[in-house]
């Protein structure tokens, strides 16, 4: 029989990955104990602030973000690795989270980043904190790379969207995997989260078009520069996603639906933590029944 500690990983996947605090609030409440945690991307990002014990303070600051704060926080570039510099909200961040070395942090935690030049993951157990997210989070095109040693980082979730290999596990450790990708809704329940992109979509657009004309003109119903990336990457993720979990079978799998929220919806927080919440209660309770573990 299992014990009901944890080993925790966290997929990359945007604003979503704000329902990883919700997960991580469902696990402590039906009992578990987290006992080491890796992520990609965003989920670097909810998976190092639990790891320094910061969670609820992340969590509260990230509850006053509205659409208006989102846009402030980006700072945009006119780099031609990328749109946005990426530093405005580490900042602010620091600002509430001061940096701290990953090997000092509560429990063991990993971040992944993907070395495009080499073709290869890189993971951080040690070191700066905001230094391992802001390589983890470069979404390529959008968020300018980061220069480390002799190559070029970018977003973690390029080549291991959800690193089940680069959590510690302890014998006996119940694999928990929070997976971003998950079946989509269906189109009329997800109507009025998609029309939240409006505001910040219109200025980014009208940012990219006047810049670097990035969007493609023609038929309306043409896909765009930005939306053909961003669809084959999710076609890719997606697919790298489901044969990870194929292969390493997590104890409990918790499928965030891959249309909850885009990529920027930050303000989106309170529901994304409740919808966390509700789809980790509903694993959890079948991992509890299945086990014997159940009050």
């Amino acid at each position: 029989m299992k014990t009901k500690n944890v080993a925790l990983v966290l997929s990359s996947g945007g604003s979503k990955g704000i329902a990883h605090i919700g997960v991580i609030n469902e696990l402590e409440k039906q009992g578990f104990t987290i006992t080491s945690v890796a992520g990609s991307s965003i989920g670097s990002i909810i998976g190092g602030v639990y790891a320094m014990g910061k969670l609820p303070i992340y969590t509260e600051w990230i509850k006053t973000l509205d659409k208006k704060k989102v846009f402030g926080l980006m700072d945009f570039t006119f780099s031609k690795n990328g749109l946005l510099k990426g530093d405005r909200v580490f900042k602010t961040m620091r600002s509430y989270i001061p940096d701290e070395p990953i090997e000092n942090m509560k429990i063991p935690f990993s971040a992944v980043a993907t070395d495009i030049i080499n073709e290869k993951e890189i993971v951080f157990s040690s070191g700066s904190f905001y230094d391992a997210i802001r390589a983890s989070i470069a979404i390529p095109s959008v968020i300018k790379p980061v220069k480390y040693k002799d190559t070029f980082l970018v977003d973690g979730g390029v080549l291991c969207p959800l690193p089940i290999e680069y959590v510690k596990r302890n014998q006996n450790d119940v694999l928990v995997a929070v997976n971003l990708y998950g079946t989509k809704k269906e189109k009329n329940e997800v109507q009025e989260l998609n029309k939240s992109q409006n505001f910040f979509y219109s200025k980014y657009n009208d940012y990219v078009n006047s810049i670097s004309k990035l969007i493609t003109t023609g038929d309306k119903d043409s896909i765009g520069y930005l939306s053909l990336l961003n669809t084959t990457t999710f076609a890719m993720v997606h697919k790298m996603s489901k044969l990870t979990i194929d292969m390493y079978k997590p104890d409990i799998t918790i499928d965030i639906p891959a249309n909850s929220a885009n990529t920027f919806d930050f303000h989106k927080a309170v529901e994304l933590i409740e919808l966390g919440e509700a789809k980790a209660k509903i694993e959890i309770e079948n991992f509890l029944k299945d086990n014997n573990l159940k009050d």
